[in-house]
This record gives C-alpha cells, structure tokens and sequence, in this order.
C-alpha cells in the first residue's frame, strides 16, 4: 500500500524518511550556495572602504615600484659583501709525460704534482669587507631616502585629494543654495516682482557654480589617479576613496629642536656620513693592493724509480709602483666625500629653516581665514541678500557679495590646504613624523 508516494510497511517508511532527508539537505545545500553567492557578489560591487593617510604610506611602500626597485638594489648590494669576503682558492696541477715507457728506459714515466695558493698581503680582505659593508650602510640610507621622497609625495597627493574632496563639497552646497535662491527669484519674475534683466544675470551666474562643480570633479579624478600610482595601483580604481581631515593639526615644536632631531634623523645626511667611510676604506684598500702577494707552492715529482719534494716561492718584485695613481685618486675623493657631507650638514639646516618659515606663513593665512574672513564673507552674503531682495541694494553689488563668499570660502579651503603640504614638507625635511 502507498500513501503519498511511501510505502507503507516498515522498510518502506525508512526509505521515505531518507529520501525526505536527503532532499531537505540538498535544499539546504542549494540555499547556502546562493546565499554564499549573494554574499560574494555584493562583496564584489561593495566599495572599497576609504583609507587613512598613514594606511596610504603603508600601502606604496609595500607595492610602490620604485620603492620595491630601491629594496632589491640594496639586497643587491649587500650580497657585494659576501663577494669581498672571498679568500684566494688553491690550484691543483697533475702534470705527466713519457708514461708508456718503463722505468729502466733512457727516458722513463715522469709524473709532477703542485698545489700552491696566492696569499693577500696588506689586509686586502678586511679593507674590502670594510668598503663593502660601508656601501651597504650608505645604499640602505639612500634608500630610506627614497622612502622618504615617495612617503611625501603620498602625503602631498593625498592632501591634494582631499582638497579635490573638499572643494568638490563646496561647490555643490554653493550650487546647491544658489539653485534655491534663483528659484526664488524666478517667481518673484513670474510674479512681476523682478525685471527681465536682472533675473537673466542671476541665471547666468548659476553657470559659474555649475562650472565649479564639473572642474572640482575632474580635479577629483585626477587627484584621485595621481595618489593611486603612487600606491602603486596597476590600474586606477574607481571606487577609491580617502578619509582625513583637512583641517590641519597644530605643530608643538621648536625650531631648534626640529633642526638637531633632523640631522639625527635624515637619511640623506646618513648616507654623506656612510660615503666617508666608503671612501676612507677605499684608501686604505688602494694602499693595500699596493703590496706584493707571494704564492707558494709545494711539489712532488717522480721519475722512474725516483722521487723528488720540491717548493716554490713567487713574490712580485715591485720595481714601479703601478698603483700610485689608483692612491692619489682615493685620497682626493676621500677629501671630496668630506666636503659633500659638510654640503650636507648644512643644506639639512636650510631644509629645516625654509620648511619652518613656509608653515608659519600657511598657519598664519589659514587662522585668519578660519578666525575672521569666512566668517566676515558669510556676514556680508547675508547682508547683502537681504537688502537686494527688499531693494536696499542694486544687483551688482549682491552679485559681488556672492563672488566674494565663493572666493572667500575656496581661499580659506586652498589656505588650510597649504598648509597640510607646509606641514609634510617640515616633516620631511626634519625627517621626524609632526602629525600625531
């Protein structure tokens, strides 16, 4: 007997029961297969989540190609010193003639064999260990360098973002709250209560805002794309997005303080104080390989019957001394490497000093914009819209207040702006991190 497709005996509600199952568990599986696919797909059109500024440096100097570059230089370099540290190998000879005849005949079996080894005098091997490691130190301070070059222009591109972010912001809020007044307007020209002619200069001023807003999305572009190479993005993406304040911090620092804890700090002074100590030990390397290296060698040569021991001892007669041009050369750029790390003692001070003198005129531009002018310019807008629209004011002068305000609001955004890139500039010329 079946009953919905069962069976009815015992065996067959079994065979029910696991097909029942069976199909609740290939439901089951189905379901969570496009739930899992739901989810990956949303993943994949889900936005990349905005980055930080130190997110920013992390990420170009982890994928940033010069930098990647820069590194396999260095480890380039630094396997020099394993080739400076080489010692001389000994050579073998097994030399042999006439070895089919015997002993007893007029001219027997010879065979000769010589081990010798050339042994370097005058320390060579430690003085080209020693300019090697020394290159090294200097390579990895032209590197961290480099670091910093490309960690300043990350900080520079994204300070330029988010002026791009901030201007975008601006000119549609302006757009925005100008839309709204010339929709006053043209009611008040429908209504009889405007000229022809002064509604028509309100409407065109409405093309500058409409202006502003297209150029501050493609300056957004743009400054998006240029932060993204230098990340090293092979490919910009669209949905890249930043978040920051532009708003700079204040700076707590002296300028004294700034200038010592630079030249602790600068990579590129560290890499002038490591090219003396290339130098030096290139002096003393040229004297050494200046002298004569012996070789010695050891025999054992039988002939016949016979057997023989023998040594030998080579050592260079040095008659003319080939290698005082190679010591006057090394010495001359010793003195020339001291003169360079002196050029950059001082230029480190002048960095410090121009960076200092640069933020403290952006900083002072930036507060009296955000203390006294954009305030004064909203003022002066509110002003000046009230009393054109109860006929107070002619047109032009209210056209002039609304420029004004625009001006004003986008001087004060470029003001805090330079004075974020016065900031990265004193950071990098300092080699010191100033934002907290």
């Amino acid at each position: 007997m079946k009953t919905n497709g069962c069976l009815s005996t015992a065996r067959g509600q079994r065979s029910c029961s696991a097909g029942v199952l069976w199909r609740g568990m290939a439901a089951a599986a189905a379901f969570l297969l496009l739930f899992s696919h739901a989810r990956c797909a949303r993943a994949q059109d889900a936005p990349p989540a905005p980055i930080t500024l130190d997110q920013a440096i992390a990420i170009a100097r982890a994928h940033n190609p010069a930098l990647l570059s820069a590194e396999q230089n260095l480890l380039a370099t630094r396997a020099q010193e394993v080739q400076a540290g080489v010692r001389e190998n000994p050579y073998f000879t097994l030399y042999g003639s006439n070895l089919s005849n015997p002993a007893t005949s007029s001219t027997p079996y010879a065979y000769s064999l010589q081990l010798s080894r050339l042994f370097e005098r005058g320390q060579k091997r430690r003085w080209r260990l020693d300019s090697a490691r020394a290159t090294t130190a200097e390579t990895d301070a032209g590197n961290r360098d480099q670091i910093r070059q490309i960690s300043l222009q990350v900080e520079q591109a994204f300070t330029g973002m988010l002026l791009a972010k901030a201007s975008l912001q601006l000119a549609q809020d302006n757009l925005k709250d100008y839309g709204r007044e010339l929709d006053i307007s043209r009611e008040r020209y429908k209504a009889g209560d405007l000229g022809k002619l002064d509604f028509e200069r309100l409407d065109l001023q409405l093309a500058q805002f409409e202006t502003d807003e297209v150029t501050a999305e493609q300056n957004l572009v743009q400054a998006s794309d240029q932060l993204q190479v230098l990340l090293g993005y092979p490919h910009p993406k669209k949905g890249f997005d930043i978040v920051g304040d532009i708003t700079p911090p204040a700076i707590h620092a002296t300028l004294t303080d700034l200038e010592q804890r630079a030249l602790r700090a600068r990579p590129d002074y560290q890499e002038a104080h490591d090219a003396v100590r290339v130098a030096d030990a290139d002096v003393k390397l040229a004297y050494a390989n200046g002298t004569a290296d012996p070789t010695l060698e050891g025999e054992y040569d039988h002939s016949g019957n016979l057997s023989s021991y023998g040594f030998y001892v080579t050592v260079p007669i040095r008659i003319f001394d080939r290698n005082q041009g190679n010591k006057a050369t090394a010495k001359f750029q010793a003195q020339a490497a001291r003169f360079s790390e002196i050029a950059s003692r001082n230029q480190v001070y002048a960095d410090v000093d121009q960076a200092w003198v640069t933020y403290l005129a952006a900083k002072k531009l930036a507060d009296r914009y955000q203390g006294h002018y954009l305030d004064e310019a909203k003022d002066v807008l509110s002003i000046a819209q009230f009393a054109y629209q109860h006929g107070g004011l002619a047109l032009i002068d209210y056209l002039n207040a609304v420029q004004d305000n625009r001006s004003t609001a986008l001087n004060a955004l470029n003001a805090e702006a330079q004075t974020w890139l016065a900031i990265h500039q004193l950071s990098y010329a300092s080699a010191v991190p100033l934002v907290p």
